[in-house]
Parts: structure tokens; sequence; C-alpha cells
């Protein structure tokens, strides 16, 4: 054997990395920074931004079911701060500001929030969206940055200054043109892409929207200084923010708000340092949705604050049920991942993992007894676990096993690390079902070859894989040509259709779709939503696994596949399906 005393050497990457200008060139200079020496020993103010900020960076914006059962959850959760539109951007947004006005939707000791940009035909109608609300905030805002000056809007300093104070004043008079004494009105005003703003500037036009507003004890003022998009370091960012802090006048009545995005990766760390820079309040979404790598994820900055033994001030007692709500509201899946909410954080599938848990539970257990009992009393201490799951309405199995109680991470991790199958989401859910139907039914655990059992029977009819073949449809043989001119494929299938052989046939644009029609022509009622494909070894001898989510004459499930061909794998999915819709 014989040692090195130095690793391989990084080669250059050949990228142009030139091009960018290194941030601390430009950022501000705070040698006598003193946010490092402070501890964060409270909650901040909490804005949720979802309805706004997350919505208009869904795929699929939220209807207004979806986002009535959001400004919901929000309110169940405890928020006290909710951003609900941009009343004058569209109808849709406008119209749902004033469903949850005319409702009565929001309690009394909800302050919500609507967005506009500082131009006055906007402002008149933004208002008119809150006549009758009991609290709200007219979020205003402008860019202010160098780059959105000359690029964007050609204007120099004091025209940018100008548009922000005409739009306080406009803001103003049609408050006190529009609402009465039964609303408590407010103005936040943030000087967007804040992060790239000269920091005088910063200062100097903020400073002239406070003279038009005149905060004072009774009448405060939200500024808000967003990482718009996330191009500094956390620490950087807090700077800026202590900064501003110092230089503010009229501090007191200042309520500094931060708006951190992730382009970094690091918008959760820049948020808890611009706390201790001295923030007041924090906006975000839940889960993090937002624009290009999304908002703050308000939960895992909350649930950051509770780990650390600080009341988050809102109600994060059942993640899973949060969570559920969140995916229906956004219809975006979260990574399993995720900080506190996803399926496998607090799942160790490493064996000395398990092992120190386990001890650390048994270490808990005799400290709790000791202590009469009261959970609350023994400090957490359980390696590998930042929270005691339980709290957030989650059960820990410290070893991988499938029984009735068992979840669907754990079935999905098993199904891929034993037999090469990497089950899509909805796949998992739909199969969860079926081992917890077979261990409620015949109790005990499910080790791995009955997990593959259970899977193969309901899955795999028919082929080799299952122990007990069933089914209306076999695959014996395909044929597909392509027209080279057209495009179009011509299928010719042979099937087995409860033991007789037919012929099908049909031409369509793809070989799915082909077999599909040819499905079709016997009177059979489907459609593909989904399909996904994956190898599942690597080499010449190699099979390949197909999945597909289908409607069958109403009915939704999926079809599993498993063939060295993956086109046959994809029609051996489809006939699953098919023959699990009439089993």
């Amino acid at each position: 054997m014989r040692t090195t005393g130095k690793a391989p050497r990084q080669q250059a990457s050949g990228m142009p990395f030139q091009k960018y200008a290194h941030f601390w060139d430009t950022s501000l200079k705070l040698p006598d920074r003193t946010w490092p020496d402070r501890n964060v020993t409270q909650a901040p103010r909490w804005l949720s931004t979802d309805l706004r900020d997350g919505n208009q960076a869904l795929i699929d914006p939220m209807d207004p079911l979806r986002k009535r059962k959001m400004f919901d959850l929000l309110v169940q959760i405890g928020l006290k701060e909710i951003e609900i539109g941009f009343p004058a951007a569209s109808q849709v947004d406008y119209d749902f500001v004033r469903s949850l006005v005319e409702e009565d939707a929001i309690p009394e000791d909800v302050c919500v929030s609507v967005l506009t940009q500082a131009r006055e035909d906007l402002i008149g109608r933004t208002v008119e969206s809150l006549v009758g609300v009991p609290r709200a905030n007219v979020h205003i805002y402008n860019a202010t940055s160098p780059t959105f000056r000359e690029v964007v809007f050609h204007n120099d300093r004091a025209a940018t200054v100008e548009l922000a104070v005409s739009g306080v004043r406009e803001v103003i008079a049609q408050a006190e043109k529009q609402l009465d004494d039964s609303t408590v009105f407010g103005l936040q005003y943030s000087p967007e892409i804040f992060v790239d703003t000269e920091a005088e500037f910063a200062l100097e036009i903020c400073e002239a929207v406070m003279d038009i507003w005149q905060p004072d004890e009774d009448r405060e003022i939200i500024l808000n200084l967003p990482a718009t998009v996330e191009r500094y370091t956390p620490d950087s960012y807090a700077d800026q923010i202590e900064w501003m802090s110092r230089n503010l006048n009229r501090r007191e009545h200042i309520c500094l708000s931060v708006h951190n995005h992730n382009d970094r990766g690091t918008g959760i760390a820049a948020a808890e340092l611009s706390m201790k820079a001295g923030a007041d309040r924090v906006e975000g979404c839940l889960l993090g949705q937002g624009e290009r790598t999304g908002n703050v994820d308000l939960i895992t900055l909350a649930m950051n604050l509770y780990s650390q033994g600080i009341d988050p001030m809102l109600d994060l007692s059942n993640l899973d049920q949060l969570r559920e709500t969140v995916e229906y509201c956004t219809r975006m899946e979260t990574n399993p991942r995720q900080p506190y909410t996803g399926d496998l954080v607090y799942t160790s599938f490493s064996g000395s993992h398990q092992d120190a848990i386990k001890k650390g539970f048994d270490k808990r257990a005799r400290a709790v007894a000791a202590a009469g009992g009261d959970q609350n009393q023994v400090i957490w201490t359980v390696p590998y676990l930042p929270i005691d799951p339980g709290d957030v309405g989650r059960d820990y199995q410290a070893v991988v096993r499938v029984n009735s109680q068992s979840g669907k991470g754990g079935i999905a991790f098993m199904m891929k690390r034993d037999y090469s199958l990497d089950l899509p989401r909805r796949l998992q859910v739909e199969f969860y079902r079926h081992v917890q139907d077979y261990t409620e039914k015949f109790g005990g655990e499910v080790d791995s070859q009955l997990l593959w059992k259970i899977f193969a029977d309901e899955y795999l009819p028919g082929e080799e894989h299952s122990l007990s073949p069933w089914g209306r449809f076999k695959l014996r043989d395909s044929l597909a040509d392509t027209n080279h001119e057209t495009g179009e494929v011509s299928l010719r299938a042979q099937v087995s259709d409860n033991g007789t052989l037919r012929m099908l046939e049909a031409v369509a644009p793809g070989p799915i779709e082909a077999f599909i029609t040819a499905f079709q022509g016997l009177g059979l009622d489907i459609k593909v939503l989904d399909y996904v494909e994956h190898a599942m070894e690597t080499g010449e001898s190699s099979r390949a696994a197909a999945y597909v989510e289908a409607e069958i004459a109403g009915q939704v499930l999926w079809g599993v596949g498993i063939d060295p061909s993956i086109t046959r794998a994809t029609y051996k999915a489809v006939i699953s399906a098919l023959n699990r819709a009439e089993r």
C-alpha cells in the first residue's frame, strides 16, 4: 500500500465565469457590524404571500376555490398578516379580494394586504377592492436598482423618487376618498430590487416616502427590503439590513420587513441573519413557493426557531395536513427531503443511524419517567432528529419495515432498493393502499419478498413475475412500423383476450397512442394521463420498467410493465391498467 499527501487537483471548468461581477466589489461595507453577536429570541411578525407572490409563480394559478382553501389554512395556523392579491392586475384577483370581504371571511385580528405598482391608474382600483375590510395595508412598490432605472424604466434617481412619493400621495388620497372609519388602514412600501440598490439611495427613497406618510406612534409604516433576486451571501444581506436599520429616521415607528428569494439556495439563512440585523417581519410562502427557486419557506424558518426553543407563534402541529392542503392548492408536489415536511425527513435508512436513534429514545424514556412522565420537562437530545416528530404530527420508525402503520416512503424505498423500481409518487400512494389493506387483513410485518408478491399480484397479472396470474388481456406479440414521411406509426399487436387470440391494428402519431387506439377499437374507454419509464439495470441485458396512469371508464388507476424493450414494457403497463380496471 502507498499513501499520498495531496488529493487530485480540480481542473478549470471552461465555463465563462468572467462575465459575472464579484458582489463584494459593489456590496455595502460595514466593518463595525453588530448582528453577529446578537441572538434571535422571539419569532418575527410573519406575512404570507402565498396568494400573491406564490400564486403568480404556479404553473396553474389557483382557482377561487383553492385560493379560499389556502386563505383559510393561513388563518387556521395563526397568520395575522396575509397578502391576498394584486387586485388591479386582473379581474380574478379583484373578485377574490371582494369575495373575502363580502363573505366576512377575514377575522378582525387579521390584516390583509394588496399589492400595487406606484401607478396612479392602478391605485384607485386597488383601494376600491378593500372597501369594508376590517384591517388592510396597501403595499406599493417601484424598482430602484441602477439596472432597472437605466435599462427598464429609463429613469434617473429623482424620477424614481418622484414615482414613489406620488404613488404614496395617491394611496392616501384614495383611502380618504373610498374607505371609512370601519377600516384600519396602513401602508407598506418596497424599494424593489433593494439588494442591488445603492444603500444611500434606498435610504433616500424610503425617507421620502415616510415624509409623505408621516409615521408616528399610532401610524406605523412597513418598509420592506426585498432580495428580489438573491445575488449576495446572507452575511452581506444582513449588513444591508443593519445599515438601513441604523440610519432610518423614525425607526421606532417602522416595521422593517424582509422578503427573500432563494436563487442562491440561501434564502432561509439570509432571512435568519436579517432578523439578527434588525428585521421585524419576514415575508414568505408555505413550503417556499414563489418565482424561480421560490420565496423563503415560512414553515422551515418557523420550525428552525421552534427547534431552538422559541415559540414560532404559528400552529404547525400537523405538518402532513398542512402540506396536503398546500399541495392541493398549488398542484405542486413537495420534495421528500424538504426540511420538516418531506416524507423522508424523519426516517433513517442507515443501520448506524437507526441504532443511535433507538438508544436516544431509550435514554429519553428513562429521563421522562424520572421527570414524572412530563415530556416537556426533558430537553430533546435524540441523535439525528433535530425535533420530536410527534410535535408536528409524525411517527418515527427507526427501522424501515412495512406494516399497517408504514408510510409510502418506506415502501417506495424498499421497492427501489430491492427491485430497482422507482415508483412515481401517485403510484406510491395507490400501492400504499394495497399494502395497508393486506396488513390490516392479515396483520404482521411485510418483508421484502412479501412486498414484491403484493406488488406483482396487483400490477403484473399474467406475467412471469406474478405468483397468481389473472386478467383478461395478455400481450403476445407486436410490430410497429414508422412512416418516415408522415411520422405516423402503424401497429399490429397480438393479444390474448380471455384465451382468445386477437390481432389489433391501429395508426397513430406514436406507438403508445397506436396501442391505446387499438384497444379503443374494442370499445374500451381508455385515456393515458401520465407515463413514466426508466431502466432497471445497466448493460445489454437490462430491463425497462414503464408506469402508465390511465383513466378507464371514469376510473383512474396505474398499470406497470417490465420488459427488455421499453416499448413492450409500455404496452404491458397499458394492459396492466386495463386488467386492473376489470378486476
